[in-house]
């Protein structure tokens, strides 16, 4: 199974006690996963997820919260690399009432409408947003295996719904954005940490740990990663300095020798000689008597000018 597959599945052994946050998570994925139908004038609810323990999840809560039965059918034609399961909700079972109370079929000017985006008077309180969070991404959600890269998003079908989920989320002190892919609107996250609190804020705390031990281990691969890159990179300067040295040295030695140097330059330059694969700082520690890293470096810039000197007037 994927991550976003295991996360669903703990999302569903929940249970959620208070009745206003059964109302939000019921009311949030019906609104997401969910289609009004009509039969002879009436309505009828179709919700279809390819998540069986989903989808007896929720056949599970509605019949706890509103007393109603939910029939299910599943799909002969595999999507998503399983089945698409479909609860039903006819007219007798009291699928009117059940989009009244959450709030997706209301009335105006005598006449029923079908409303757009979250409503508001379900998710006041903070743990029915959480539970409203919770429902929408058991709806349409995913998020990637900590793995490969960093991503969740959960799908709307209208931009006035992403607004709405997206200040959902900020209102909860997370960050989101939202982008159009193939004509519906996806709020998406991008980063670890703000991941990682929206599983905690969801209750998922099983997938929590595992996403988070997860970032560590990349964490620390790629902090031992920047470090070899960076001695590495200390390296080839190193090398690369050690031998323009011994270029210098080598130049006046073939032109002038060694002896035209002083005294202390030509022990310095001697001493570069002999250990060609040395650190400066090694280096410096060979002196007789020792002398310090700047001292060394200063004598060998001198040695490199007095050679850049000798090439121009050739």
């Amino acid at each position: 199974m994927s991550f976003s597959s295991d996360t669903k599945k703990e999302l569903t052994t929940l249970k959620t006690e208070k009745k206003c946050c059964q109302l939000a998570q019921i009311a949030s994925f019906l609104r997401f996963a969910g289609s009004i139908t009509l039969s002879g004038g009436k309505m009828g609810i179709r919700v279809t997820t390819d998540n069986p323990a989903v989808a007896r999840f929720f056949i599970t809560s509605i019949k706890e919260y509103f007393g109603a039965k939910t029939s299910l059918s599943m799909s002969d034609a595999p999507i998503s690399r399983g089945h698409s399961f479909t609860l039903h909700i006819t007219p007798d079972m009291n699928a009117e009432a059940i989009l009244r109370e959450t709030g997706i079929l209301s009335i105006r000017e005598g006449s029923n409408y079908i409303t757009d985006g979250l409503t508001q008077s379900i998710i006041k309180k903070r743990c029915c947003k959480k539970a409203a969070l919770r429902g929408i991404f058991l709806a349409a959600g995913s998020v990637s295996d900590p793995a490969r890269g960093y991503h969740l998003e959960l799908s709307c079908a209208s931009g006035y719904m992403a607004n709405d989920v997206k200040k959902l989320i900020s209102s909860m002190g997370l960050r989101s954005g939202i982008t159009e892919r193939r004509g519906k609107y996806v709020v998406y996250m991008k980063d670890g940490e703000q991941i990682s609190d929206f599983l905690g804020l969801i209750g998922a705390s099983g997938q929590l740990l595992d996403f988070q031990n997860t970032m560590v281990t990349k964490e620390v691969r790629n902090r031992a990663n920047r470090i070899s890159n960076c001695e590495n990179a200390n390296l080839d300067k190193t090398v690369n300095v050690a031998q323009k040295q011994l270029a210098d040295i080598r130049y006046i030695q073939r032109t002038k020798t060694l002896d035209f140097l002083q005294e202390k330059l030509r022990v310095t330059a001697e001493l570069r000689l002999n250990n060609p694969e040395l650190s400066l700082a090694d280096l410096a520690a060979l002196g007789d008597p020792p002398i310090g890293k700047s001292g060394l470096n200063h004598r060998l810039a001198k040695i490199s000018r007095i050679a850049d000197e000798l090439r121009e007037k050739e």
